[in-house]
């Protein structure tokens, strides 16, 4: 279930000078603002928290997810490029698993590192918390590349759908509405960064029986179906 030619070819187009220079922007922001705050305010669990919640998990990790996410197969699609993907003896499942363990990767690196070095340059990891939110980056980074992976496969506009995901309805509706924050994979990943932690800077207003549940469901039905569309654009292009 996993091709190297792919991957090869998958990690060539994600860490090209061009996307590879967007996907290093933000994680050399965060731990610039990283320095700056400790320089000013010392070391401060609260602030440690808030800055990780709200800064990388918040924002770097889904942006970051969209860029790899839907660049993983996106590109090849608009430009047709995926029809000789295609025409390889290569089982559209396999295609897919392998794209999303690349963004996967991907995401992980260019998030969850930054993320354990911000947390240590922040506080020096009191109470956990640079290691919890790096946790949770790495949760995240596997819902959010299988979801992004399956806009890049179902939509021309996946970025900007990807966008609205990560900036409207996890930024804003999820942290206004109550109710929208079930359906939020930034709750479920701060579910699971909040066991790690064990107090009450990092809560979640998701159990984590339901989060891990939710995270699992997510990522499978998400890649499943993203290697059912690609499965009927085959057929589309053999008709």
């Amino acid at each position: 279930m996993y091709d190297p030619t792919v991957a090869r070819l998958t990690y060539r187009a994600l860490l090209g000078r061009r996307r590879a220079l967007i996907l290093g922007a933000l994680p050399l922001l965060l731990i610039a603002i990283s320095v700056v705050v400790r320089g000013l305010a010392g070391a401060d669990d609260q602030t440690a928290s808030d800055l990780l919640g709200g800064l990388a998990l918040a924002t770097m990790v889904p942006i970051i997810g969209v860029i790899a996410g839907t660049g993983a197969i996106g590109p090849e699609i608009d430009d047709g490029s995926v029809v000789y993907l295609l025409s390889k003896p290569i089982k559209r499942p396999t295609i897919i698993l392998t794209k999303l363990i690349v963004a996967i990767a991907v995401t992980m690196v260019f998030s969850a590192l930054p993320t354990l070095i911000a947390g240590f340059i922040l506080n020096g990891n009191g109470q956990q918390i640079a290691v919890a939110y790096t946790v949770a980056a790495l949760v995240a980074s596997i819902a959010y590349a299988a979801l992004f992976l399956l806009l890049g496969t179902v939509s021309r506009h996946a970025v900007v759908f990807g966008l609205v995901y990560a900036l409207v309805w996890e930024a804003l509706f999820g942290s206004l509405v109550p109710g929208a924050r079930t359906l939020s994979v930034q709750q479920w990943a701060l579910a699971v960064a909040h066991k790690v932690t064990g107090g009450e800077l990092v809560t979640s207003d998701v159990s984590l029986t339901t989060a891990t549940v939710l995270l699992i469901v997510v990522t499978v039905l998400a890649t499943w179906y993203a290697g059912q569309k690609l499965r009927s654009l085959t057929l589309a292009g053999e008709e």
